[in-house]
C-alpha cells in the first residue's frame, strides 16, 4: 500500500521571546498620548501603549519563562504601590530624537523597580542610564518633535501605580499583555 498523504507540521516554536516590563499610563491620559503620538506621525503610536519603561525590550529563552514570572512576582511583592505624576515635556536631543512626558513624581520608585527587575533571570546592562519617561514622539521630523514638545508642555497627569505589566512582543512589532503583577510590598 502506497501512502503519499501529506502530513502537515506545526511550525517550530521560537526558542526566545522578547519581553518588556512597564508602568502603564491609565485613561484618560493613555488615549490623549496615543492621539498625540498619532498626530505627530510616530510609527509606534498604534503598536506601543503609553507607558514608563521599567525593563526595556529584552530577549529571553522561552525555557526561562517560569523563572522570570517568579522573579517578577517576587519583585512586585517587595515594592508598595506609589503615586506617579507626569508633568511637562523633555527631550533626549541631540543624543536621540525623542520627545517625552516627564515623570515628576515616582522617579525613585521607578528607579528601584527597574534596578530590581534587571537582576536574576532578567539581568542585563543598559545602553543609556535609566531615565523614567513616557515617549510621545520618536522617528518623526523635527517640526513634529517640536509640536509634541510644545503641545504637551502643560500636561499634568496624576495616578496611583498599583501594578506593573509584563508585555511580550508579537509579530509585526506590537506588544501583547502577558501578565500584571500587583505591587504588594509594605515599603523599604
Amino acid at each position: 500500500m502506497n501512502d503519499d498523504t501529506f502530513v502537515g507540521r506545526l511550525p517550530t516554536p521560537p526558542e526566545t521571546a522578547v519581553l518588556g516590563v512597564i508602568v502603564p499610563v491609565p485613561e484618560p491620559w493613555a488615549s490623549l498620548l496615543v492621539d498625540w503620538r498619532t498626530k505627530v506621525g510616530d510609527p509606534q503610536a498604534a503598536l506601543v501603549p503609553p507607558h514608563v519603561t521599567l525593563l526595556p525590550p529584552t530577549e529571553v529563552p522561552v525555557a526561562s519563562r517560569d523563572a522570570i514570572a517568579e522573579h517578577l512576582a517576587a519583585v512586585a511583592a517587595e515594592h508598595p504601590p506609589f503615586d506617579m505624576h507626569l508633568a511637562g515635556t523633555g527631550t533626549f536631543m541631540p543624543v536621540t530624537d525623542v520627545v517625552f512626558v516627564t515623570v515628576a513624581r515616582g522617579i525613585g520608585n521607578c528607579e528601584m523597580l527597574a534596578n530590581d527587575l534587571r537582576q536574576g533571570p532578567l539581568a542585563r546592562s543598559l545602553s543609556f542610564p535609566y531615565h523614567p519617561h513616557v515617549t510621545v514622539a520618536h522617528d518623526v521630523p523635527a517640526d513634529m518633535l517640536e509640536l509634541a514638545y510644545s503641545g504637551l508642555q502643560e500636561l499634568s497627569a496624576e495616578f496611583r501605580v498599583e501594578h506593573f505589566t509584563e508585555f511580550e512582543q508579537v509579530a509585526g512589532g506590537g506588544w501583547a499583555l502577558a501578565r500584571e503583577y500587583p505591587l504588594t510590598g509594605s515599603g523599604r
